[in-house]
């Protein structure tokens, strides 16, 4: 009897709890909106060579993990790594999915860039593919929580 009383118990715990924080559903046409508009910022800053405003699409707490690299933690370790360089002189960027639901997104799909590199005559040109994590903030703005992304060229052997 008492195995069943405590079952009760804490399912009511549970359903009363629930109760307290709103449905999380699928992406709305706004979200979707909102999650072009930070790939197509990334796309902008990218090029206009600005790393605050590449930075400024990432959550404090983001985590950027690229190629042949240790990973950036934070927005400010990010920033560091954008401003470095190198300086990119094309880069088109085309998702090929979007999905999500509540308060957090999956985006991924294609790029690629020209970058002018140190020491190279030509700008160096790359091909690959990206997935970033989104996640919705408080005030329904989204941001990059999380990315990784490759190149589809080969290492020389």
């Amino acid at each position: 009897m008492r195995i069943k009383s405590l079952m009760v118990a804490a399912a009511v715990g549970v359903l009363a709890v629930s109760g307290c924080y709103p449905a999380a559903g699928p992406l709305t046409e706004e979200d979707l909106a909102a999650i072009d508009g930070v790939r197509q910022g990334y796309h902008d800053a990218l090029l206009a060579g600005d790393a605050a405003a590449v930075a400024a699409l990432f959550t404090e707490n983001a985590v950027e993990m690229p190629p042949h690299a240790v990973a950036r933690e934070g927005r400010a370790a990010i920033e560091l790594a954008y401003a470095a360089g190198p300086l990119v002189t094309e880069f088109t960027i085309a998702a090929t999915a979007t999905e999500g639901f509540g308060d957090l997104a999956y985006d991924m799909g294609t790029w690629s860039a020209a970058m002018q590199m140190e020491g190279m005559e030509e700008p160096y040109r790359d091909v690959g593919k990206y997935m970033t994590i989104c996640e919705k903030q408080a005030d329904g703005t989204w941001l990059i929580k999380a990315t990784t992304w490759n190149s589809d060229i080969p290492l020389p052997e």
